[in-house]
């Protein structure tokens, strides 16, 4: 049973990880008529759903009982507010990162996005080596030198990249720069959330229903400050249709899925299963979406 559940919560990241990216990618590059959905509102649709399927999590781990479900939020959020308000920071950052990532993919075709956004397993080590104490062997920091060098080669300029340079380049520009962001965030972040997991007995659930809480309050600052007047003109659900839920959806199984994964699993396969994301979104990009071309260094 216990090997079952592992490999179920494999299969379900890879697919999560992979229907993300490329809806993520198709939702913001879609023409249709009349407003686009913001990506700020769908961020906060997304942490509430997390922080509803966190409750039910909670309710059934309680044995059903909404009294039961009652004491724990009460006796593990409300009577711990220094210990919740600790979720504040990485909440906050987890937010933006969300964000960023819908800048990247409006930018950058669903390939490129995938690869280079794996230079957060780099953040991500250089964070728990400093905050953690955690010590890495010569052949891991091998792996991140390779790392950081297969990052470079995907942003090599080819020849028909400089020809299309003045039309292309400034939205490639920020789009990696959303992706670069979006990395030292999330090794912050998570390296962050993993040392308090560690310091406390919370279980995962209570604590993604405070990041999910503290998630919502920042990204409704987000949407009243860069997009109040579209939200006051157009509504709060302007440009949503079925695609753009889906999006919502996945995003919100994400923070779900890896727990599930850390606890049934480890994360040398979640990383296994991370690359065959990346395979497999480049495949859809490049035959389906058709906005990838793979290229060498000689052209």
């Amino acid at each position: 049973m216990f090997a079952n559940l592992k490999y179920v919560s494999l299969g379900i990241l890879v697919f999560q990880t992979t229907s993300l990216v490329l809806t993520m990618r198709y939702s913001r590059t879609l023409k249709e008529e009349g407003p686009r959905y913001l990506s700020s509102t769908a961020v906060v649709v997304a942490e509430l759903l997390k922080i509803m399927a966190c409750i039910l999590l909670v309710y059934k781990d309680s044995k059903c009982s909404l009294r039961a479900l009652n004491r724990v939020l009460h006796d593990e959020i409300l009577n711990k507010p220094m210990e919740t308000l600790k979720l504040a920071i990485p909440s906050g950052i987890y937010t933006l990162q969300n964000n960023l990532l819908y800048v990247a993919l409006s930018n950058l075709d669903a390939a490129t996005y995938q690869v280079t956004y794996q230079l957060k397993i780099l953040t991500t080590a250089l964070f728990s080596v400093s905050m953690l104490s955690k010590k890495l062997g010569v052949y891991q920091w091998l792996s991140l030198v390779i790392l950081m060098t297969g990052v470079a080669f995907v942003q090599w300029p080819s020849d028909s990249q400089l020809d299309s340079k003045e039309l292309s380049a400034g939205s490639q520009f920020v789009g990696l720069m959303a992706v670069l962001t979006a990395c030292f965030s999330s090794g912050f972040a998570g390296v962050y959330f993993e040392k308090i997991l560690k310091e406390t007995k919370q279980s995962v659930w209570i604590r993604n229903i405070q990041l999910g809480f503290f998630g919502s309050i920042f990204g409704l600052m987000g949407v009243y400050i860069y997009d109040g007047e579209l939200v006051s003109k157009n509504g709060f659900f302007q440009g949503y249709n079925r695609l753009t839920w889906i999006v919502v959806v996945l995003q919100a199984l994400g923070g779900l899925v890896i727990a599930a994964v850390i606890k049934y699993a480890d994360n040398i396969l979640k990383g296994f299963a991370t690359s065959l994301s990346i395979i497999l979104s480049t495949l859809i990009s490049y035959f389906w979406l058709q906005d990838f071309v793979p290229t060498s260094l000689k052209e």
